[in-house]
């Protein structure tokens, strides 16, 4: 048995055999990895599934002085090449941590300097079969659309029904999406333009909600600004970047993805919650039904700015407890003690 095939039958996982796909999958995928061989393992069974005809890997090195990674981000990228179908490998292998700003940034630049267009996943996005079609299929439906800027495989509303297969938001979701070279190009890491912006009231402006609304990303982009390359996160400057360019995001009417990564150890997607750790795959059937209105739905962006973003006054609250000096403290003694524990 070759290294490829254990590594396969180590990790492989019962797929739905239900979706049947209406033609070959065409589109290039970027697999963005980094310590985690469970997650990485199911998500890599999904993509082999799918059979993409060029597979970039992208994976950051292991940080110094932890014990152990050294191995995992060997284990994980021997994973997320075990390739088994006819496929171009391209990988990106860091030597040393860049971090989680850098390292999927990186990627996602070095992805679309070599493609026009494809799909993206991080290690801990589980997508339904159908997604890598749906994505593939809004591709080539608005790649001459300048306003839409990036597909996503996430529908956390419940209780909302949808005309077509398909709708659009304000808000870029990144837990499985796709985009092309050309709106990845106005990706503003700097967020040039903020401090003009933000005086001259653009966040009113942006109709996604009142004074919470103003204050949650009024802070968000202040805190991006101040800490520039410090800042662990790179997906807040693409909605910025998104929003600056009036972008719409293509959005299916049932959810695509699941994210498995949440644990009290993950950078974001710590600890429990009711919607997002608990969104269920679907698949969609072909032939899609399309929509003729490209208008974003307020009541899906509405839904996404108070479970995703929390922008609610129960939230609110939450954070402003936080920020009071000994709950600061004692979370910051947490955040330690898990460094310490990983």
């Amino acid at each position: 048995m070759t290294d490829k095939q254990e590594i396969l039958r180590e990790y492989s996982m019962t797929a739905s055999e239900s979706f049947i796909p209406p033609g070959p999958l065409n589109t290039a995928v970027l697999f963005l990895v980094f310590n985690r061989p469970d997650v990485t393992a199911q998500v890599f069974e999904a993509i082999r599934k799918a059979r993409p005809p060029r597979l970039y890997v992208a994976a950051d090195g292991p940080r110094a002085g932890r014990e152990g990674e050294a191995e995992r981000c060997a284990q994980v990228r021997r994973i997320a090449t075990a390739v088994d179908w006819p496929c171009e490998v391209k990988t990106l292998f860091r030597e040393e941590n860049v971090g989680c700003q850098f390292g999927p940034r990186g990627g996602i630049d070095w992805f679309f300097s070599n493609e026009k267009q494809g799909i993206i996943l991080e290690d801990d996005c589980l997508p339904s079969q159908s997604f890598f079609w749906f994505c593939q299929e809004m591709l080539v439906r608005f790649q001459e659309n300048e306003d839409v800027m990036s597909v996503t495989g996430t529908n956390i509303t419940m209780g909302l029904n949808f005309e077509g297969d398909y709708l659009f938001s304000k808000y870029s979701l990144m837990w499985g999406w796709a985009s092309w070279s050309r709106a990845w190009s106005k990706y503003d890491s700097e967020l040039d333009n903020w401090d003009f912006l933000r005086r001259d009231g653009w966040l009113k402006r942006l109709g996604l909600g009142g004074l919470l609304f103003e204050y949650n990303w009024r802070r968000i982009f202040d805190e991006t600004v101040h800490l520039r390359e410090k800042a662990t996160w790179w997906d807040y400057q693409w909605i910025y970047s998104c929003w600056v360019n009036n972008g719409l995001t293509v959005v299916p009417s049932k959810n695509l993805i699941r994210n498995i990564g949440f644990s009290n150890d993950a950078t974001h997607t710590t600890g429990y919650h009711p919607i997002l750790a608990n969104l269920e795959l679907n698949d969609l059937e072909w032939p899609l039904n399309h929509t003729i209105d490209t208008e974003p739905n307020s009541a899906v962006d509405a839904f996404i700015s108070k479970h995703w973003f929390g922008i609610n006054s129960t939230s609110a609250l939450k954070r402003l407890i936080l920020r009071m000096p000994l709950a600061t403290k004692l979370n910051n003694i947490r955040k330690k003690l898990s460094e310490k524990n990983n």
